[in-house]
């Protein structure tokens, strides 16, 4: 053998293969759990799979495309009004539209971008935040929708979703679970591919990236609708499980974008298993500390200033530095052939 082939490039890792393999094992367990969890631990299981594709779907478009937004629930609102929309005047079954509602926030999110591309930085995240908010107060005028006080989602349509109250709420769950998973899977294909290494380069830097002949601006736009899309079907299945609408709950800034951007800092901002962390680390302190009232945020607050000041790569981000510990394989390395 020749020198040049002693050595090959490789993503893979016996501490991936482990973690996948225990991931399965997790997700099997996640699946069944309408057979072994009470009714509050599957709703506390939903919404943590729910802040969960949140969390990852802004680490994907700030850590990566370095996208700081914070606007995204202007998303997460437009998606669970269209379910409302689509179910109560289109007729449709609430779960057909929730994909209906991703590819709407999709296209919506098309002129959205090309309108706040123009702004730059700081700039940018305040656009983002006023489109939000352009979007609150255009529902809240929508009187077929409850106008500023809300909606229900009727009795008829949330019986149609299955015949009892708990296949009902097992259906929900699972979706949520589903929408976890679907968006690792997608971000973690994305990041896999060219477009994905493109997106690492421009992260690390976007003047030797533009350089190298990559499109910025095509990149972080695409990345925008796919955010924007799967943020609304996101929002579709919050709103799914509340079973009511309003202007203020829809596009809650605190709800939908302050606490995620909390999450994604406590975990690890441009890595995939931060927000896994991250979404871990905030629903302990929420479920512990929630009886605090306002000294609750607060605590959350110093916690979110001590990562940064101790850590600022995040939990995971630091371990990461520390110890190059991957359990989504996206590095490439070299090692050794066996011989």
């Amino acid at each position: 053998m020749t020198p040049a082939h002693t050595h090959k490039i490789s993503r893979s890792s016996k501490t991936a293969v482990t973690a996948a393999v225990l991931g399965l094992v997790v997700l099997a367990l996640l699946v069944a759990a309408p057979w072994w969890a009470g009714r509050a631990d599957m709703r506390l299981l939903s919404e943590i799979f729910l802040y969960l594709s949140l969390a990852c779907l802004w680490n994907l478009l700030a850590g990566y495309a370095g996208l700081v937004s914070v606007g995204q629930q202007a998303f997460v609102g437009f998606g669970g009004y269209m379910l409302f929309a689509l179910a109560m005047f289109a007729g449709l079954s609430p779960l057909a539209a929730i994909p209906l509602a991703g590819v709407l926030g999709a296209l919506v999110a098309v002129p959205v971008a090309l309108l706040i591309f123009r702004l730059r930085g700081a700039y940018f995240a305040i656009g983002t935040w006023v489109m939000a908010e352009v979007f609150r107060l255009s529902f809240a005028q929508v009187s077929a929708l409850g106008g500023g006080s809300g909606t229900s989602l009727p009795v008829a349509l949330v019986k149609s979703i299955a015949s009892s109250r708990s296949m009902r709420e097992a259906t929900t769950y699972w979706l949520a679970l589903g929408m976890a998973v679907l968006v690792l899977v997608v971000i973690y294909a994305l990041l896999r591919s060219r477009s994905g290494l493109a997106l690492t380069a421009i992260r690390d830097s976007e003047l030797a990236s533009q350089s190298f002949g990559i499109d910025i601006w095509r990149h972080k736009f695409a990345v925008y609708v796919l955010t924007a899309g799967l943020t609304a079907m996101t929002g579709a299945l919050i709103f799914l499980q509340k079973l009511r609408i309003s202007p203020d709950a829809a596009f809650s800034v605190n709800d939908w974008t302050a606490f995620v951007i909390f999450i994604v800092v406590i975990g690890g901002i441009g890595t995939l298993e931060g927000p896994i962390i991250g979404v871990i680390v905030f629903f302990l302190l929420r479920e512990t500390l929630a009886d605090l009232g306002s000294t609750y945020l607060l605590i959350l607050g110093m916690v979110a200033i001590v990562v940064m000041l101790k850590a600022p790569k995040g939990l995971w981000g630091t371990l990461k530095a520390r110890t190059g510990l991957e359990l989504f394989p996206l590095s490439r390395r070299v090692v050794k052939n066996k011989t």
